[in-house]
């Protein structure tokens, strides 16, 4: 098992439970892990063998950009959902972090896994 990374992809968003937080555009950092085989993609130096990671970049800010979620756990299911289902991803890890939500903290955000971790 391989991973595709993606990290510190940063995207303008609404999200948050208070009244101010849906009048502005906060950041959310995103790290993502995506499980794959790329010995096919290796030895065909092919594009379409592996996980297009400006194709996923590209789908995930165009979303998160425009939802409007109040919670990062909601937000960041709906992330999971779409790289485990567009991307035909067996198994993500997902790192979702809204920066300065907590006064006195440098990060704060979730941290999830879904779908299987393929084997061998």
């Amino acid at each position: 098992m391989d991973i595709i990374f993606l990290r510190g992809l940063e995207i303008e968003t609404t999200i948050g439970i208070y009244e101010w937080e849906r009048q502005i555009k906060q950041t959310v950092i995103l790290d993502l892990e995506m499980a794959t085989d790329i010995r096919r993609a290796a030895a065909t130096d092919d594009i379409q063998h592996t996980i297009d990671y400006k194709a996923v970049a590209k789908r995930l800010i165009g979303f998160v950009e425009k939802s409007e979620f109040y919670l990062v756990e909601t937000l960041a299911e709906r992330i999971a959902q779409i790289v485990l289902e567009e991307f035909s991803v067996p198994w993500v890890r997902l790192s979702l972090n809204k920066k300065g939500a907590i006064s006195g903290a440098s990060d704060v955000g979730v941290i999830i896994e879904r779908g299987e971790l393929p084997r061998g």
